[in-house]
């Protein structure tokens, strides 16, 4: 069920992309996430301990659970990074998710989480109907985001979450349950089904929403039958909770990609649909999922430039 979509990437190539991330405001000419000072960071009982790229597992509801990591090449143990965790879809897994979103390439300490096997034999998260019953993966989040910070060195208010599909849909219910440990999130191609439950978060998120319009694994309009509400309307509702005025300025990105800016949030509130977008990760050239794929702006550049914008 994924195509694959390859690219050309040479020099002036990458050249003309930046010009246009950068004058459409999706992106900063830095990608990097900041470094933060002593002043502004929340340094945790990592700091001063050796890390490495790799396997990790951590125990979580009576289960043995699994992550990739991947720490900076130049990770000083002395330095307090941003953290992201970044959520697969379903029947994939963070090793995959890793391949083909570029996440890595930010300078950020990034764990790549996998779910339990629900049904069909797939890995899935809570809050879709599929997945594993009795699993709590809410509080997996809570005890890997323990594990995390007591291992390596991270800044805490710079925490963050993002991920794909059922993955994405799974980071709008950590901003609902554990708002107070997450900076922001960034879903993409979400699947938002009702039944994770009431969203009450204890202060506002800030959000990030990138979806395809022409994504039949999740549709844009929704899905009735599967209880999966329209994007926008799930935008809308975040807007609602953060207080924003609602009518979002629109701006166009391009000739595949509409950029809807909610204003005077008390957290802000961003989405943006590529046109015919398949359910696939912007800017990828690997096999990210079904459907037309945009080289119009890079997914993982414009959700760093979103967590750069942002701590807790």
């Amino acid at each position: 069920m994924t195509d694959a979509c390859p690219k050309t990437r040479g020099t002036e190539w990458h050249r003309r992309l930046g010009a246009v991330l950068v004058a459409a405001g999706l992106v900063t000419a830095a990608t990097t996430l900041p470094t933060a000072t002593a002043s502004t960071t929340a340094r945790t009982a990592g700091c001063g301990k050796a890390a490495a790229t790799g396997d990790y597992t951590v125990q979580s509801g009576g289960l043995n659970r699994t992550y990739r990591l991947h720490v900076p090449d130049n990770y000083k143990a002395t330095k307090s990074y941003p953290l992201i965790l970044v959520f697969h879809g379903r029947g994939k897994t963070g090793a995959q998710t890793e391949a083909f979103s570029d996440l890595s390439k930010l300078d950020a300490v990034v764990a790549y989480p996998n779910g339990v096997i629900g049904d069909e034999n797939k890995q899935a998260w809570q809050g879709a109907p599929y997945a594993a019953k009795g699993v709590d993966d809410v509080k997996f989040t809570s005890d890997l985001l323990d594990q995390l910070e007591a291992n390596y060195c991270v800044d805490t208010r710079t925490v963050y979450a993002t991920g794909k599909s059922n993955g994405a849909g799974f980071t709008g219910i950590l901003a609902c349950k554990l708002a107070d440990r997450f900076a922001a999130i960034a879903p993409v191609d979400g699947a938002f089904y009702i039944e994770g439950g009431r969203c009450a978060p204890s202060r506002p998120v800030p959000v990030l929403d990138i979806h395809g319009t022409g994504d039949t694994t999740i549709p844009y309009g929704g899905d009735g039958q599967r209880d999966l509400p329209d994007v926008q309307t799930w935008v809308r509702d975040w807007s609602v909770r953060n207080h924003c005025e609602q009518n979002p300025r629109e701006s166009q990105v391009g000739d595949d990609v509409l950029k809807f800016t909610y204003k005077g949030c008390d957290a802000d509130v961003v989405h943006v649909a590529v046109t015919d977008g398949g359910h696939s990760w912007p800017g990828s050239d690997a096999a990210s999922g079904p459907g037309y794929v945009t080289q119009t702006f890079e997914a993982h550049e414009l959700i760093g430039k979103f967590f750069k914008e942002h701590r807790r």
